[in-house]
Order: structure tokens, then sequence, then C-alpha cells
């Protein structure tokens, strides 16, 4: 009873295996190129995506920031004041500003998108602290290739 347990087991181990090379397998008995394509594609999922940049509030007075089309520069703030930044943007068409806020659990610091090519001051200010504004200077270069 055990060797024809043994043997049906490596009789359906093979024939899944034949399956599985059958699928990539043309009728032709070359490898699909399709499949091959695909593989190929896999590498590339997430290639346009640009990671951002975190930088402490603390050290963005007078910075200068440079950025890519695309890319965010996640402003990192204390929990307790995330929804209190508010953010000026002096040329809405190099780059956008979002306010940071708490949904449930999680909280989503303040941040700034670059939109296109060129350069623009941010005014930071909380409101709920009322100290002087933070200037910082966003560069924004073309699409990285």
């Amino acid at each position: 009873m055990r060797t024809l347990t043994r043997i049906s087991t490596a009789v359906a181990a093979a024939a899944l295996l034949a399956g599985l090379t059958g699928c990539a397998m043309a009728q032709s008995g070359r490898a699909d190129e399709g499949a091959a394509r695909t593989s190929e594609q896999a590498g590339q999922i997430g290639g346009d995506i640009v990671a951002p940049i975190t930088l402490p509030v603390a050290e963005l007075d007078g910075a200068k920031v440079e950025l890519v089309v695309g890319q965010v520069l996640n402003i990192d703030v204390p929990v307790e004041a995330v929804a209190s930044y508010r953010g000026a943007v002096s040329d809405p068409s190099v780059a956008a500003f979002t306010a940071g806020y708490r949904d449930d659990s999680a909280v989503f610091n303040p941040g700034v998108t670059a939109k296109e090519a060129g350069t623009t001051r941010v005014t930071l200010t909380n409101e709920q602290s009322g100290s002087s504004p933070i200037q910082i200077d966003i560069v924004v270069s073309p699409e990285s290739s």
C-alpha cells in the first residue's frame, strides 16, 4: 500500500511539473516570449516611483531642498503639532504644500510635492506655537530618466 501511495505522489508531482513547464512553452516547443517579457517587466514595476525625502522641521529654516518632479519632501514634525503647520508656496506651479493630519491611529506629516521644474519658496507657520515662520527654498529638477 505504501508503494502505491509513493508512486501516486511521484506521478502527481511529475504531472504538476510538466503542467507548469508547459505554461511557459509555446506550441513550437520554444519558451514563450510573452512570459519572458513579463518577467523582464516585473523588474521595472515601481521603476517610476521616486522616494520621498524626510527632514526634521528644525533643520529646514533657510534650507535649500532639491527635489525631482513627483518627489515629496516629508516634513517630520512633533506628533502633537502635526495638524498645526500651514504652508504658503510662492509659485504653486512648481510645488504644492499638503497639511499634516491625524486619521484615527495614523499620523500624516505635512509635506511639499514637486510639480514641475523650477524654484519656489515655501513658508511654514505653526499655528499652535506661534513661532517665527520657516523659509524653505525648493529647487525642482525635471523627472529623472
